[in-house]
């Protein structure tokens, strides 16, 4: 398969089983709903040292927030439940608690309850009140600032994580420039992050290690400068390689993203120095959801 001069690679990207639940940030305007945000989805790009692969999901208007202010909707994936609790209620406490003017809400409504303000409202010394409405609690903890509006919990629900794929492109510059195409093109699609800084991932891994104790190590058959220390899998021209992940609450969010970034890329075409579209997989040994990369773009 070749799109505008760009070859299709005939292999597919392998993921993986995750929980994931969404949180909703508001404040008093878009900035300070970022500053929360962003620290409370810091440091979140691999569940390999992180804990937890986390991002802003897309921005929500005023219509569409709890306490009609502007927000964002933050998605948070992870390889078990109780990982998962205790990621999104420790940096609930330290990064929105903590943000001026920030409120905290459920952005899923089913599954199994994730707690927010339940364990939150202690930091209020007996100060804090609840209150029922519309069947759901609230938590208001008097701050400094006035007062921290939080909803007692949000919820955990099956998702899928590791949805990727790699662009090979003849120079450095190039292959970002596609991925920023790539990225811009799937933020539009719901129910989808991807975690890595800006979206992008530039140190693709492998399982295994020479080294003892090590779990992954660098994708050598995709490292251009070692094409000729290894069982490379570029030709000469391929300089630079770059992957994005997707994390996704269903398999076909994820097929979603694929496709509308790959075709970001291809649109793009070979004159831009994108020569190939590939995928990181395991062999199809560790996860079940297979991304066949030609069948998506069929």
């Amino acid at each position: 398969m070749i799109i505008n001069g760009i070859a299709i690679d005939d292999t597919f990207a392998e993921a993986f089983p995750m929980k994931a639940t969404r949180v909703i940030i508001t404040a008093l305007n878009l900035e300070w709903a970022y500053h929360a945000a962003r620290a409370m989805s810091g440091f979140a790009t691999s569940v390999i040292a992180c804990g937890c692969e986390a991002g802003i999901e897309r921005e929500l208007l005023p219509e569409e927030t709890p306490d009609g202010r502007p927000g964002l909707s933050v998605l948070f994936f992870a390889m078990g439940g109780k990982g998962l609790t205790k990621q999104v209620q420790t940096r609930a406490g330290q990064c929105v608690l903590t943000s001026p003017t920030s409120a905290l809400f459920a952005g899923i409504d089913e599954g199994k309850p994730i707690p927010l303000g339940e364990n939150m409202r202690y930091y209020g010394d007996g100060f804090q009140i609840s209150k029922v409405i519309g069947g759901k609690r609230y938590w208001r903890i008097p701050v400094m600032d006035g007062e921290f509006l939080t909803e007692e919990a949000t919820y955990m629900v099956e998702a899928v994580g590791g949805g990727n794929f790699l662009i090979l492109a003849e120079s450095q510059p190039q292959a970002l420039a596609a991925c920023e195409a790539a990225i811009a093109a799937m933020k539009k699609v719901p129910n989808v992050i991807m975690p890595f800084p800006g979206g992008v991932v530039r140190s693709g891994s492998k399982v295994g290690s020479k080294y003892k104790g090590q779990n992954a190590s660098t994708n050598d058959a995709f490292c251009p400068t070692i094409k000729g220390m290894t069982k490379t899998q570029l030709s000469p021209e391929i300089e630079s390689v770059m992957e994005i992940v997707i994390d996704g609450l269903t398999k076909e969010d994820i097929d979603k993203a694929m496709k509308a970034g790959i075709e970001a890329v291809c649109e793009l075409g070979a004159e831009k120095g994108i020569r190939r579209i590939s995928a990181g997989n395991y062999g199809g040994k560790l996860g079940p959801y297979h991304f066949h990369l030609r069948e998506i773009l069929a």
